[in-house]
């Protein structure tokens, strides 16, 4: 889910880190070869089925053990800037209204740690006419609103014509970029519905402009919860939505808290996916990742129920903590499929030689120490992570063999442009962890021949600055995980020349004719395999032209209370899965 924004927070540099992490990591904790640390080269791919109506027909299977009542706690750094779904694109948003909301398809996950795409409110993962063109679910009886209304048909159409008002400006794009007339189409607060979504009976049709044969793996995103239309306060919604799931908003203090307590309506034979053990949860927020993990730490009083959204093991903490076997007993450790990167300005750095300059002398292994170490984080050399399905290993900038860069090859590549002395400005965060990775890339930069001008941004409004057309920078952080488990959804948001605007996710900016054709082209492919195969391809593609720095791939390690039963990983929507907690008495 960009820095349009799945990972956007998290990519940033929000998380607190120290330089002592390296001599901690070094001495006292693990290494690189550690066979206890996961590895993401080895990582097993993250293919999620389509599953059977069966699948979908609730209600959930109960978690082993598990009992009701009691309460889960939060400890997060920051409270939600979205919970309207349409406006829902950053990871931890998506994450925390999974108990609320709920889509026309979503991810059952198992106890095994694998995930199946099925219908949510649908009776089942949608049925694909003309080849992907045309697409039809069946909504299924008995959901009911938290009033107690019913989920009408009026708030399914609803809720994808509402995509297209000119208040939406967050989310993802894809169901509007693809269905017929929606180039046209401005909202339905004006009494006008979309023709290409179509309603009869309890079915509702899509028809697309082109053949999507993943397209139930894209309504199955947060951003495509359903809204009920009654309820609908257009701007006001983002702060207090409407609950479709087995909780419901109780209380909401802007910044301090969010507590979800029980919908009385929700009805589990209805949802195969979600069970609902806890009788509240209460979000803290205003947490730092030092502060959050010595209370994990420390074990004691609610915080015995608590476990975060965002907040990870702090980089200051991962070797007293993953070299504790008790300590390490409460981390729940997960390889996914994001990768954080540094999207290079191809309108303001046009000149490839400079950009792969760029590439050879990066500091990776420092912003690896910065981030956490080995146990955290593994240096990238692609854009795909190892774990999306269709990944090929390659490394064009030895950014694995050589990770502390090599000023020396740097140098020479802008001698030859002609460019040496090339100014950079490059933009970061107000935190910790940001200023560290500036100090080194600046560092690292100016050793190849660069000029660095480094640009404090502040974090409240650092994606809104970055994500303008003329925004005066050359490069800044990023990170993403596709969307659903294929490269369409990494290369297309990310890359595409289609995708560039103010607010757009394609922040390198990049247009490029044989690209665009080459993504295009590979979203053509029916065939899975020889989809994947394209879309490494791509891959090799962009990095030749260095569009982009990709960074590291993130090895998530989430610190919880003794007392939270059950705490496994959601693939689909690369969180930890909620609705699948429990508070032991």
């Amino acid at each position: 889910m960009s820095f349009s924004r799945r990972n956007f927070l998290i990519a940033t540099g929000v998380a607190a880190a120290s330089t002592t992490v390296l001599s901690a990591c070094s001495s006292g904790g693990k290494s690189a070869t550690d066979k206890s640390i996961p590895s993401v080269a080895n990582a097993k791919t993250m293919n999620i089925p389509v599953g059977t109506k069966a699948d979908s027909t609730g209600p959930a299977p109960e978690v082993p053990g598990a009992v009701k009542g009691g309460t889960i706690y939060g400890l997060d750094q920051f409270d939600m800037d979205h919970l309207d779904p349409a406006q829902v694109y950053v990871a931890t948003e998506g994450a925390i209204t999974r108990p609320i909301l709920r889509g026309l398809t979503g991810y059952k996950v198992d106890d095994k740690g694998g995930c199946t795409l099925v219908g949510d409110v649908a009776t089942d993962a949608g049925t694909m006419k003309d080849g992907g063109k045309t697409w039809s679910f069946t909504i299924k009886d008995g959901i009911k609103w938290e009033d107690g209304s019913d989920l009408s048909m009026d708030d399914v159409q609803h809720t994808f014509e509402r995509l297209f008002a000119s208040f939406v400006t967050e989310g993802p794009r894809y169901v509007q970029q693809w269905l017929v007339g929606g180039d046209k189409y401005k909202g339905p607060y004006d009494g006008k519905h979309l023709d290409s979504v179509e309603i009869s009976g309890k079915t509702i049709t899509f028809h697309l402009t082109e053949p999507r044969a993943d397209f139930n793996y894209t309504l199955a995103m947060p951003g495509y919860g359903l809204v009920n239309k009654k309820h609908d306060t257009k701007e006001k919604y983002d702060k207090r939505p409407f609950a479709l799931g087995p909780y419901m908003i109780g209380d909401r203090q802007i910044g301090k808290s969010l507590t979800y307590v029980r919908n009385p309506h929700w009805d589990p034979k209805t949802d195969s996916m979600r069970n609902a053990y806890p009788d509240k949860y209460v979000f803290q927020f205003g947490f730092e990742l030092v502060a959050s993990t010595d209370r994990y730490i420390a074990d004691k009083g609610n915080d015995q129920y608590t476990v975060s959204i965002f907040n990870e093991v702090a980089p200051e903490r991962i070797a007293q903590v993953m070299t504790n076997a008790t300590l390490k007993k409460r981390v729940l450790t997960q390889i996914d499929t994001v990768t954080y990167y540094w999207p290079i300005n191809t309108t303001r750095i046009k000149d490839v030689k400079v950009r792969q300059a760029i590439n050879y002398a990066w500091p990776h292994q420092q912003i690896q120490t910065i981030n956490g170490g080995p146990a955290a984080n593994v240096i990238a050399s692609t854009i795909m992570s190892p774990v999306t399905p269709g990944y090929q290993k390659f490394d064009l900038y030895e950014a694995t063999t050589k990770p502390g860069g090599d000023p020396d090859k740097a140098k020479a590549l802008l001698k030859e442009a002609g460019k040496l002395g090339q100014k950079l400005v490059i933009a970061y965060q107000h935190s910790d962890t940001s200023v560290k990775m500036a100090v080194a890339i600046k560092n690292a930069l100016e050793a190849a021949g660069f000029q660095v001008v480094n640009k404090q941004v502040d974090k409240s409004t650092f994606y809104t600055q970055i994500g303008k057309i003329d925004n005066g920078y050359d490069l800044f952080a990023a990170g993403w995980s596709p969307d659903w488990p294929n490269g369409y959804s990494d290369f297309y948001p990310c890359f595409s020349g289609k995708n560039i605007g103010d607010g757009r996710s394609n922040y390198a900016q990049l247009n490029d004719p044989s690209v665009n054709k080459a993504i295009d082209a590979a979203a053509a492919i029916a065939d899975v395999n020889a989809a994947n195969k394209a879309w490494g391809n791509v891959d090799r593609q962009i990095m030749e032209l260095a569009a982009c720095v990709p960074d590291y791939n993130k090895i998530r390690n989430w610190m919880y209370g003794s007392k939270v039963g059950n705490v496994v990983y959601d693939a689909g929507n690369t969180c930890v899965a909620l609705c699948k907690l429990y508070a032991m008495k």
